[in-house]
């Protein structure tokens, strides 16, 4: 049976992409936890890379990376909803596993949003912390989770040390307010419709006031 495991990675930062990830195997899942698919969370960024070239001898991956300016002028949630069915469009597996959406009593409607969008009807597993308990999702989280490791480490080459993306990382939120305090307009990579990203504008503006203004 053609199982297609599917999550992301990045959806709560202010940097960066999401990324969602999908992975297809067809077989024994024990040959995926004996490679050490689990949840991209539980492993180290090394542990990560190397699971991910064990990984791609022994099924298929795809991502769809989601731009901060597609972030800043959509809905994050149909967005990537959308990626998710231009995954399962790509694979049609007999079974598609995700890590839940939202809360779990809103999972029946996300996969009857999901379903309608098919023109064939895979079996449905959407559940909160299926990245850790099937491994075939732990796969899709370790290609998701390493594809925007890969992104962040492009901008940081380019802009320097930044931290996580995340708005609760001490160096993101630094950066973030040291490039506000400059006026310029914020890099391509900063979701800037976020109340972090406004809240950080603000701070800068009114740290820059001087007594009087």
């Amino acid at each position: 049976m053609r199982i297609l495991g599917i999550d992301e990675a990045g959806r709560g930062c202010v940097l960066g992409p999401l990324v969602v990830g999908a992975y297809l195997f067809d077989g024994d899942e024990s040959i995926l936890r004996d490679a050490g698919a689990d949840d991209s969370k539980r492993l180290s960024a090394k542990k990560r890379i190397k699971v991910r070239a064990s990984l791609d001898a022994l099924g298929e991956h795809a991502i769809v990376a989601i731009t901060p300016h597609q972030i800043d002028h959509g809905n994050l949630n149909t967005l990537e909803e959308e990626a998710i069915v231009d995954l399962i469009r790509r694979f049609r597996p007999d079974e598609v596993r995700i890590d839940a959406l939202g809360p779990p009593r809103g999972i029946p409607k996300v996969i009857a949003r999901l379903q309608a969008q098919l023109d064939f009807t895979p079996k449905w597993i959407m559940e909160p912390k299926a990245d850790h308990t099937y491994a075939v999702v732990g796969a899709a989280s370790i290609y998701a989770k390493t594809t925007r490791d890969g992104a962040l480490d492009a901008i940081r080459e380019a802009h320097g040390a930044l931290g996580s993306g995340y708005p609760s990382d001490p160096k993101t939120r630094g950066w973030m307010l040291e490039w506000a305090k400059t006026g310029e307009d914020w890099p391509d990579f900063v979701r800037t419709r976020w109340g972090t990203v406004q809240a950080i504008a603000q701070q800068a503006l009114f740290g820059a006031q001087t007594p009087g203004d």
